[in-house]
Parts: structure tokens; sequence; C-alpha cells
């Protein structure tokens, strides 16, 4: 299969638009929590429904993105891109019209569809534009950054256009880089894949659609999701919380059947044959949960036992994000010199630290001590360990599959996070409430019920790392892995299919061999 590259002197700007929708997917994740007091005062939300200004996007952003996915594989990579962000544009305009609660939830909702269908896109072109081993390994470092730039400038701006124009413009302050964005990306995008590109093809590739086992895995996973999120707020007495779980349970069970049944299936298990793959998607959501919860205790910890502010709040968590950006471009330049396990060991090493001296927090404790020095030391778990993975996750992937690895990535970040928020924040109010039974003052029960999520975070991201490193040390060279049951042949897809993927999505796989 041969795969067009865009021309030389558009790489770049391609590559800054779709940084630019990466960013702004991130940037809505935190730009939002800083307003919720505001948005909660104007359209008049309860304590618990104001909850699903957040949840209602990551419902529809993890339970789709699988399905966006296999999208960007079928119709196109710049098809489906460009129509993510129309839907996050035209979706981030509604939130800000929202005249009631049931108005803004529902907004947040499609918002999180356009995420889920434009970014594993993004990331499959990236994958696509960038072949060779060093360009590829600077651009994900790029990449990368961008994602902690979001994450960081979402927590300052979101305080300071909520306290000068109003809430609405955390939402608005989307419209146009996405619309402009999507108008930008027809022209300045070319072709990167012309089988599904091609005029003409939508029709047949629509026949190969497997609509059932799109059906399950995105009712599956938005039930999981469900289950965690309300798990994690009301714990196992709640009613949604059990039936969502079974649902998901049965609903995911369904599509593995499915999937071992249909010609053309949604996934190709085969891919989970690359060790590579699924040992960078599991470490990501083992790494997420504890980034998420991290996060969560940061701001409470921040702001209940050190009595910041919500801006200062937002501010404390700037040393995490900025470090991210900038050893994920110093993990970059290390890759082909330390190889990418030796980049991964190097940045969970530095996580799990990092978590540890979290654990150590006080009730009297200060900034430096207590928040800065941890979070710097997370922050290089973030930079290094998140280059590595990424490059780890598109190693030995068939092209075609390329959307589907990028979806897969993304799904493993929402689903970590969710079930880190939901797990650690239990665990931790579980001891917070111990402890105020056995007389402690709030603060130090808030601090020890922070300390436990962090350690027990620090004690699983260990494992995790030490499985992975038995995993992917002594493997061999893996390539694009292809599921028999493609029917892709008739249509020409095949044609030079085992050289063109050494030389598109998989040909990292060289700098993986170096580590």
């Amino acid at each position: 299969m041969s795969v067009a590259r865009p021309l030389a002197g558009r790489r770049r700007p391609t590559f800054a638009l779709l940084a630019m929708a990466q960013f702004v997917v991130v940037l809505d994740i935190t730009i939002v929590n800083v307003a919720l007091p505001s948005v909660q005062t104007s359209l008049r939300f309860s304590g618990e429904s104001l909850t699903w200004v957040v949840d209602a996007y990551m419902l529809t952003f993890g339970g789709f993105l699988l399905l966006g996915g296999r999208a960007a594989d079928l119709f196109g990579q710049r098809r489906m891109f460009l129509v993510g962000l129309t839907v996050f544009g035209m979706a981030s305009m509604a939130c800000g019209l929202a005249a009631t609660s049931g108005e803004l939830v529902a907004a947040r909702a499609v918002q999180g569809l356009g995420g889920a269908l434009l970014s594993p896109a993004s990331l499959s072109l990236v994958a696509l534009t960038f072949q060779e081993d060093a360009e590829r390994d600077r651009a994900m470092g790029i990449w990368n950054a961008v994602a902690g730039a979001g994450g960081a400038t979402g927590v300052v701006l979101g305080g300071a256009l909520t306290d000068s124009l109003g809430w609405p413009w955390v939402f608005w302050v989307n419209v146009p880089l996405t619309l402009g964005g999507a108008l930008i990306g027809l022209v300045l995008i070319t072709d990167v894949n012309h089988i599904t590109d091609t005029p003409g093809r939508v029709v047949p590739r629509l026949r190969e659609f497997d609509v059932l086992g799109s059906v399950a895995v995105t009712a599956g996973l938005s039930a999981l999701i469900l289950g965690l999120v309300r798990f994690g707020e009301h714990g196992p007495t709640s009613a949604v919380a059990r039936v969502a779980l079974v649902a998901a349970v049965v609903l995911l069970g369904v599509f593995v059947v499915v999937e071992l049944r249909v010609p053309t299936p949604l996934v190709h298990f085969g891919m989970f044959r690359s060790r590579s793959l699924s040992t960078a998607n599991g470490m990501i959501l083992v790494f997420m949960a504890g980034v998420v919860a991290t996060n969560f205790f940061v701001t409470l910890y921040a702001q209940r036992v050190l009595g910041y502010g919500s801006f200062e709040a937002g501010l404390s968590l700037l040393p995490l994000a900025l470090g991210q950006i900038l050893f994920s471009q110093l993990a970059s330049r290390c890759l082909p010199r330390l190889g990418t396990l030796g980049v991964l060991l190097i940045g969970m090493g530095a996580a799990v630290l990092g978590f540890g001296w979290f654990s150590l927090a006080s009730a009297d404790g200060s900034f430096v001590t207590d928040v800065l020095g941890p979070a710097v030391l997370v922050s290089v778990g973030g930079g290094f360990g998140f280059v590595a993975l990424i490059v780890l996750a598109v190693s030995g992937v068939d092209p075609r599959r390329a959307g589907l690895a990028g979806g897969l990535v993304n799904m493993s970040q929402q689903v970590g996070g969710a079930l880190g928020l939901a797990v650690l924040a239990s665990l931790a109010v579980w001891r917070t409430d111990r402890r105020i039974q056995d007389g402690a003052a709030v603060r130090t029960a808030l601090t020890d019920g922070f300390r436990l999520g962090w350690l027990t975070t620090s004690g699983v991201v260990l494992a995790a790392t030490l499985a992975a490193t038995l995993a992917l040390r002594g493997r061999g060279r893996e390539t694009p892995t292809r599921d028999t049951r493609d029917n892709d042949s008739g249509s020409g897809a095949d044609s030079g299919s085992g050289s063109g993927a050494d030389s598109g999505a998989g040909s990292s796989a060289e700098t993986v061999q170096k580590a």
C-alpha cells in the first residue's frame, strides 16, 4: 500500500493544524473546571448534577473513540478530522449559548463526540505524515508537549475568561480555532490515504462498517465510564453504578463475540499480538489513572488544606503541565540514543518517585516541598513516559489501522482517567472518613486520604512498569499485524502493503528496537 505524503512545504503547517486540534481537545478538559461555580450559579445546577458538565464530555469522548478511530480508517483520516473539528466547534458554540442546565449537558456530550472523531484521526495523520524515525520521534515529542500546553493553558485561561468575560467564553474560545481550522484544513491537508479518501469509496466502505460491533463497544464503554463515575460519586451503594457496570460487561462481551465472527470487524484483535501496542495501551491506562487523580488531589489539597483560592489552586498545577512540555522535548531527543524502553524507564521511574513524594504531604505543608517538588518528578514521567508510549503504540501497526491505533491510545487515556478518579478518590474519601471518626482534624484527615491515594498510585505504576519491562525486553522486530479476514484486497488495498507498512505507521519499529 502506498501512502501519499503531503507536499514538503505543507508538512509543517499541516502538523501545526493537527497539533492545534489536540491542544483544543485537551484545553477543553481543564478550562471548564475553574468556571464550574459560575456555571452552577448561572444555570442553577444542583451540587450533584454539576458534575455532568464534565462527565457528559467524558462519556461520549471515551465511548466513541474506537468508533471514531475505525471511521478514520474506513472513510479517510482527513475527512473525519475535518468533520470532528466542525462538530466540536458547533457544539462549543452551543455550550456558550446554553440557557438551561440540560442544554449545556447535551452540548457537552456532542462536544465529546466531536473530540472522539477528530482526536484519533489527528494522531493517525501525524503518524502517516512523518514516516521517518527521527521525524516521527520529534513530532511525537511536540505532540505530547502541545497536550501539556493545552492542560496548562486551560487552568489559567479558564479563570481569566470567567472573571473578565463570563463563563460562556470558556467554550466560545474554541469556536474560531476549530471552525477556522476546519476551513484551513480543507485546503492545507492533502490526502494521506488514497484508498479511504478517494471519492466514490464511501458507499463500499459503508457496507464494510461493523454496525453491531460499533453499537456494542460504544454502548459498553459509555456504560463502563458511567458506572465508574457514579461509583466514584456514590460508592458501591449506587444502583446506577451497579446496573451500568453489569451492562458494560455484557455489552463488551457481545462486542468480543461479534468481532470474532464478522468478516470486517471494527477491531482486528490480531493487532494485539503486537506487544508494543498492547503494553503501551496498558501503561497509558495505568499512568493516566494516577495523573487524573493527582490533578484532583492537588487541587483539593491546595484549596482545602493549604488555603489557596481557586485561581491560585489552578496555578499550582502549572509546574506539572509546563514540566511535561519541557521534558517531552528532551525525551524526543533522547529516543535515538537511549531507545524507547530506556526513555520509558526514566519516565516511569520518575513518576513512581513523584507519586511517592506526594504521599509524604502534611497538613501544615508548603507549596515548594509538598507540591512543586513531586510535581516536577511526575512531569518528567509524563514527558518521557508518554513520548515513549505513543511511539510504542504506533509501532508495528498497519497504516490501515492507524486511526484505530490512535483511538485505542485516546480510549486508554479516557478510561484510565475515569477509572483512576473513581477508585482512588473513593479510597481517599474512605480514609478521610475513618480519620475523622477517630477524632482527627479535617485538614489532617483530608491530607491522610490524599496520601493514601498517592501511595496506592505509586505502587500500581511501579508494578505496571516492571510488568511492561518484562514484556518488552528481548522481543524481536515487530512487523505490522494483519488480519486474514480483511476484505480490502478487492480494492487494491493490499498491493505493496508489506513495504508500505514498514515505511508508514510501522516505521517507528526500528526506533523501538533500539530499546
